[in-house]
């Protein structure tokens, strides 16, 4: 557990779903685990190796078989599950509700709700929203945008550019993220969503200026949400000592939450677009996803032509 939590009432606005019960703890009762489960075997009375901190879902197949027990069954049944104490039950598909399970809900002061969605559906969508608000996630200083359907997480030391960087992207046409701080998080093993706090969300901060809102001046075209990180670029003042690497033939990696993301260092100098650089950086990496290096293709035509003087 990494904890990070997601309460009942939050899930219960995110879907639009009834509560069945009057329960009035849906604030308080909280999910830890983004793993769901469809509680057939334990309404049939079989509850060995039950994870008790899962969202519970019926569907189609438990509310059929619910109606085949005899009262009595169903009664029993549904008792023993809830006195497991889950956080909470969904029925999907607006499916009726069985007055047996509002009783014992009351009883262990568990919310039932309901989504008129079909199973699968919800199931597969509520997943998605508890994995990206359950990941484990850093914050990095820095900015966050989208260029060419590119996630480009921009890095350097305060002053360096950053934020007049995204200022121009946006201008370009780009889409700005977040400024100052991004929030990363690991949603998948190969997979880190970036996005921005709540509060700065959609401003961006331009020293001599101050606190620009980019949705207000540039439309919501100019803004997103979130969005994966693809590729970092770590802005740094130019050094004449240091040396850069000018054909690109070694890739270099960053790793943020144990995951390895493409990372190019640029040096900042007066005279040097940035944003241009940027744009070139986003469409350069995802022209090597989709199979094709430029400084490869250049070192082979230079290997081929360097055999073909020597024979």
């Amino acid at each position: 557990m990494n904890g990070f939590s997601v309460t009942v009432k939050e899930i219960m606005n995110e879907f639009q779903l009834e509560e069945l019960t009057g329960n009035k703890r849906l604030d308080e009762i909280t999910i830890t685990t983004s793993d769901v489960n469809r509680p057939g075997l334990q309404i049939a009375g079989y509850l060995d190796y039950f994870g008790t901190d899962r969202v519970q879902i019926v569907g189609t197949v438990e509310t059929t078989y619910m109606e085949k027990m005899k009262p009595g069954e169903r009664m029993k049944g549904l008792d023993d599950f809830f006195a497991t104490g889950f956080p909470c039950m969904v029925v999907a598909r607006n499916l009726p509700v069985f007055p047996e399970m509002i009783e014992v809900a009351k009883k262990y002061k568990i919310p039932v709700l309901r989504s008129g969605d079909i199973t699968s559906r919800f199931l597969s969508a509520l997943i998605r929203y508890l994995n990206v608000e359950l990941a484990p996630r850093v914050s990095k200083h820095g900015v966050f945008v989208e260029i060419y359907g590119e996630g480009i997480l921009i890095l350097g030391e305060s002053g360096v550019g950053k934020s007049e960087t995204a200022l121009e992207l946006v201008k370009r046409g780009h889409r700005l993220i977040a400024d100052d701080v991004v929030e990363v998080r690991k949603v998948s093993d190969k997979t880190l969503l970036g996005t921005a706090p709540d509060i700065i969300r959609h401003f961006i901060e331009i020293r001599g200026i101050g606190i620009l809102d980019v949705k207000n001046l540039y439309g919501v075209g100019a803004v997103k949400v979130q969005e994966i990180v693809n590729l970092v670029i770590q802005l740094e003042l130019w050094d004449e000592n240091k040396s850069y690497d000018r054909l690109g033939l070694d890739d270099q990696y960053t790793d943020i939450l144990e995951i390895r993301i493409p990372c190019l260092t640029i040096p900042v100098r007066p005279g040097r677009n940035l944003a241009i650089i940027a744009e070139i950086a986003a469409m350069n990496n995802r022209q090597k996803k989709m199979g094709y290096n430029a400084a490869q293709a250049l070192n082979e035509r230079m290997m081929r032509e360097f055999k073909s003087n020597q024979a």
